[in-house]
């Protein structure tokens, strides 16, 4: 797995040089002191992780874990502020990292991505497949992929949707997330995962799939547009 290390601190990126060193099977592909030059590198990719500072001059952290979505790269935030968590965590990344980083929270942090890297080659398998088995009640259930326009976190459960009905599913929306295909499905709220070509409109900022508005969160909407490839 490699990693671009992103912070305008020099000291802060030669700390972060020896952290990913002591890591077996973490690769530095190279270091940027602007968010600017680190998109570029991510554009050319393939960038496994992010190592991202946010408080930068010109292009936040935040403003380029926006705008990298579609290249799909894990980030962790490497930040020396708690403020801006809350923020960070809407963007659904790894972890954050408040610094001073120390040595066991940034491992624990890597040993998430490789759960997650395990988890994205787990939803490959789903795609092949094109369908997944739920548990409804006491019935494994077998539910096509084309079957599913949305899923909505409500408490403990996770509803999905199809176009009659709805299974309630005792479970997160995030493992959702990590079984579902990414090339058909994308987050577009906290609490909503939506099947792409399912969406019948757009109206005053909110989706229409199925006749059921759905709200869409400003950290997911510059991925959302491009997805659906506006014109």
């Amino acid at each position: 797995m490699n990693c671009l290390i992103i912070d305008d601190n020099k000291i802060a990126r030669s700390i972060l040089k020896q952290l990913v060193a002591q890591r077996p099977g973490l690769d530095l592909l190279g270091e940027c002191e602007n968010a600017a030059d680190a998109y570029k590198k991510i554009v050319e990719g393939p960038v496994d992780l992010l190592l991202l500072d946010i408080e930068m001059p010109g292009m936040t952290g935040l403003e380029l874990a926006r705008n990298v979505g579609s290249q799909n790269p894990f980030i962790i935030f490497t930040t020396a502020k708690k403020d801006y968590a809350a923020e960070a965590f809407d963007l659904n990344v790894v972890d954050y990292l408040v610094k001073p980083i120390a040595p066991a929270r940034f491992f624990q942090a890597i040993q998430k991505v490789e759960e997650m890297i395990g988890s994205r080659e787990q939803r490959i398998q789903v795609e092949q497949d094109d369908f997944i088995f739920i548990r409804d009640a006491n019935i494994i259930r077998r539910l096509g992929l084309d079957d599913i326009l949305y899923a909505e976190a409500m408490g403990d459960y996770v509803k999905l949707y199809t176009a009659n009905k709805f299974y309630a599913v005792h479970t997160t929306l995030k493992s959702i997330e990590d079984k579902l295909p990414a090339a058909r499905f994308l987050r577009v709220h906290r609490s909503f995962i939506i099947q792409v070509n399912k969406i019948d409109a757009i109206q005053d900022g909110a989706l229409i799939i199925n006749g059921k508005p759905l709200p869409v969160a400003d950290a997911y909407r510059n991925t959302l547009n491009k997805r659906m490839k506006i014109i």
